[in-house]
C-alpha cells in the first residue's frame, strides 16, 4: 500500500511538472501581434467616427462630444447601451488626442470598452492613461452684440420686463 501511493505521488509529481514545462513552452516569446481592424470590424456593438474639432460622426451625424455623450445616455435609458464601441479615423479628420479624451470620458461615465484603430491595429483606451476630460460643446455660445440688446426681431426696441 506505501509503494502504491509513492508511486501515485511520483505520476502526480511528474503530470504536475510536465505541464509547467509545456505551460512555459507555449507562453515564451509569445508576443502577440496586433489584431487587424477590418477582421474585427464587425464584432463591436457600435462604431463611431473621428471628425474635426473633436466631434464625431456617429450613424452619418456629425455630434460635439456632449451630444455624442447625450446620445449614449439616451441608449442606455432605452436598454441598448453598447459594450464595446469601435472609434475610427473618418475621411475628413484623423483620431486626435481630444478624441481619445472624450471616449475615454465617455467609457468611465457608460462603462462600455472603447478601442480604437492605430493604423490598423486595435487599442483599447485606458481612461486613466488617457485622461479623460470633461465633454463639452465644440462651439462657444454665441454672444449678443451691444447695439441689438433690448430689441427685436424687427430691429424695434424690445423692453424684457414690461409694467403693467
Amino acid at each position: 500500500m506505501i509503494r502504491f501511493s509513492i508511486l501515485l505521488t511520483r505520476i502526480a509529481a511528474m503530470a504536475l511538472l510536465g505541464s509547467v514545462v509545456l505551460l512555459a513552452g507555449c507562453s515564451l516569446g509569445g508576443t502577440k501581434e496586433g489584431v487587424s481592424t477590418d477582421s474585427m470590424r464587425t464584432q463591436f456593438d457600435a462604431t463611431i467616427k473621428a471628425y474635426k474639432d473633436g466631434q464625431f460622426l456617429v450613424d452619418g451625424a456629425v455630434l460635439s462630444a456632449l451630444d455624442t455623450g447625450s446620445h449614449f445616455a439616451y441608449l442606455k435609458d432605452q436598454g441598448k447601451l453598447p459594450k464595446t464601441v469601435l472609434l475610427e479615423r473618418s475621411d475628413d479628420s484623423k483620431i486626435r488626442k481630444q478624441h481619445l479624451q472624450y471616449m475615454a470620458r465617455m467609457q468611465d461615465d457608460y462603462k462600455f470598452t472603447v478601442y480604437f484603430d492605430d493604423d490598423g491595429t486595435l487599442k483599447r483606451i485606458n481612461p486613466i492613461e488617457t485622461e479623460a476630460r470633461p465633454l463639452q460643446e465644440t462651439h462657444a455660445p454665441v454672444q449678443m452684440n451691444e447695439h441689438q440688446r433690448g430689441k427685436d426681431a424687427t430691429g424695434k426696441d424690445f423692453d424684457p420686463n414690461p409694467q403693467p
